[in-house]
C-alpha cells in the first residue's frame, strides 16, 4: 500500500500485491480499490503483481473539489503507472473503471501496455444520443444525481440491493455481505466526487480512445446488466476495438466480479496467459 501525489497535489492512494508481471484494476462507481480484491487475492497468488487505487475522491485517496473528469482519472493512471515504472502491464477496468482504462490509452498510448480488459465497461458512451440510439436517456442520470443529492446512503443501498447485482430478479441470491460492502465503498467516497462523476462516466465519449487501441482486448459483459446495458456498451466495444475478444456472461448482471467471481477470475488469468 503507498500514495502518490499528483501534479495538482492530489493524493492518489494505491495497494501493490505480488511480484511478476503486473495488472492495474481501475474501479467502478462510486467503489475504490477494495472492490477488486477477489481478483487481485487471485491472481497474485499466481504469480502477478496487482495494483489497484483508489480513484481521486473515492476510498482514501484525496477530494478535491475540482478536477473529477476522465480526462483526468487518466491522468493519474499515468502518474501512478510512471510513479511505479509498471511497463508490459495489463490494464482492468471495470464499469467507469473501463472509461478511465479507454481514456487512459486514447491519452498516453500503449507504451507501458501490453493488454487491457473492459468489465461491464461504460465505453463507448452511455448516454443515448441520435448517434447512440441504444444508450440511456439523461433522464436516467438526471435520477442517480437526484438520489444522490436527496439521501446518497439510502440510494446506494437500493441500488445495491436492485439492479447492481441483479438482486431484483426472480430466483437472485445476493448475499446481505455483497450489498454491504458496496454501501461502504461508497460512503467512504466523497459526495462532490461521486456527484461529478455521474457526469464523467454517462457522458464522456470513448469512441475514438477505442480506436487507438493497439494491444490484445478482453470485453467482458453480462447480457442482464442492468446498469450499462450490454447492447450500447460491450457490444459496441467490441466492434470498435481492434481484434478484440467478447466474452458474454448469460443472465449476468453489472457487478460481475463479485456475482461471478470464480468465473471472471478464470477468465482473466486465461487472458494473462494466452
Amino acid at each position: 500500500m503507498g500514495i502518490i501525489t499528483t501534479k495538482d497535489n492530489t493524493q492518489i492512494y494505491y495497494k501493490d500485491w505480488g511480484t511478476g508481471l503486473p495488472v492495474v484494476f481501475s474501479h467502478g462507481w462510486p467503489l475504490n480499490s477494495d472492490s477488486w480484491e477477489a481478483q487481485m487475492l487471485f491472481l497474485g497468488a499466481k504469480g502477478y503483481r496487482c495494483v489497484a487505487h483508489d480513484r481521486r475522491g473515492h476510498g482514501r485517496s484525496s477530494q478535491p473539489w475540482s478536477g473529477n473528469t476522465m480526462d483526468t482519472y487518466a491522468d493519474d493512471l499515468s502518474e501512478l503507472m510512471e510513479a511505479l515504472d509498471l511497463k508490459g502491464a495489463v490494464l482492468a477496468g471495470f464499469s467507469a473503471g473501463g472509461g478511465e482504462v479507454a481514456r487512459y490509452i486514447g491519452r498516453h498510448g500503449t507504451k507501458r501496455v501490453a493488454k487491457a480488459a473492459l468489465i461491464s465497461a461504460v465505453p463507448p458512451l452511455m448516454l443515448k444520443t441520435a448517434a447512440n440510439p441504444d444508450g440511456l436517456p439523461l433522464s436516467v442520470f438526471d435520477g442517480i444525481r437526484q438520489g444522490s443529492s436527496a439521501d446518497r446512503s439510502q440510494f446506494y443501498k437500493d441500488l445495491a440491493g436492485g439492479p447492481f447485482f441483479g438482486a431484483n430478479r426472480p430466483g437472485a441470491k445476493v448475499s446481505k455481505g455483497m450489498m454491504d460492502i458496496f454501501w461502504l465503498q461508497g460512503m467512504q467516497a466523497g459526495h462532490k466526487n461521486t456527484y461529478d462523476c455521474i457526469k464523467a462516466f454517462s457522458e464522456t465519449d470513448f469512441t475514438e480512445d477505442l480506436k487507438k487501441f493497439d494491444v490484445p482486448t478482453l470485453i467482458i459483459h453480462g447480457d442482464d446488466d442492468q446498469v450499462v446495458p450490454i447492447g450500447a456498451a460491450g457490444l459496441r466495444s467490441a466492434k470498435l476495438v481492434k481484434n478484440a475478444t467478447l466474452k458474454i456472461y448469460p443472465g449476468a448482471p453489472h457487478g460481475i466480479g463479485y456475482t461471478h467471481q470464480a468465473r471472471l477470475n478464470e477468465d482473466l488469468l486465461a487472458f494473462l496467459k494466452s
